[in-house]
């Protein structure tokens, strides 16, 4: 839903439905709903039809980011249904890709990854601050001929606890 979107767009609900033919109208809407109310997804513009209003919808420029602020007002809760909405988005964003003509996983430079880190508190806000820095300039940039949007989706949160193996 978000690819479709990330052209810089505008679709309905029932645009985007017919877009992804194999997800029930009730799960779009609801997922609309949730990259509203998320603030990935803003109302670009409402009409009359039929006696009903329809609605617009664009991605916005800007997307909301959960740190470690934006954290602490959340609940529980908060963080299943945001987190759930992002990787909703983020696979629908990822076979849309795939569904185009044109998609090239290897060279396009396609990847995705887990790793395990073990970082103290300093550590983690080290790497952060680092890879914050690393990124700066490049989300700075604007939309250029011989340039690709990318998207990249960083998720991090502490695993079960587990203890370190230790050599004897």
């Amino acid at each position: 839903m978000k690819c479709a979107l990330s052209s810089g767009l505008e679709f309905t609900t029932t645009q985007l439905c017919a877009r992804m033919p194999d997800v029930s109208r009730v799960t779009v809407y609801r997922q609309i709903a949730l990259l509203v109310d998320g603030s990935f997804l803003e109302v670009a513009g409402e009409q009359r039809v039929r006696g009903a209003v329809e609605r617009r919808y664009r991605l916005r420029r800007h997307r909301p980011v959960i740190d470690a602020d934006a954290t602490a007002a959340m609940t529980m809760e908060d963080h299943r249904r945001g987190f759930a909405a992002a990787m909703a988005v983020l696979i629908a964003e990822f076979n849309a890709y795939l569904d185009r003509d044109e998609a090239d996983p290897a060279a396009d430079g396609v990847s995705y990854r887990q790793g395990m880190l073990w970082l103290s508190p300093d550590e983690l806000a080290e790497m952060t601050r680092k890879m914050l820095g690393v990124l700066r300039d490049s989300v700075a940039n604007e939309p250029t001929p011989g340039r690709a949007p990318y998207l990249l989706s960083p998720i991090l949160f502490p695993t079960a606890p587990l203890q370190p193996e230790t050599t004897q």
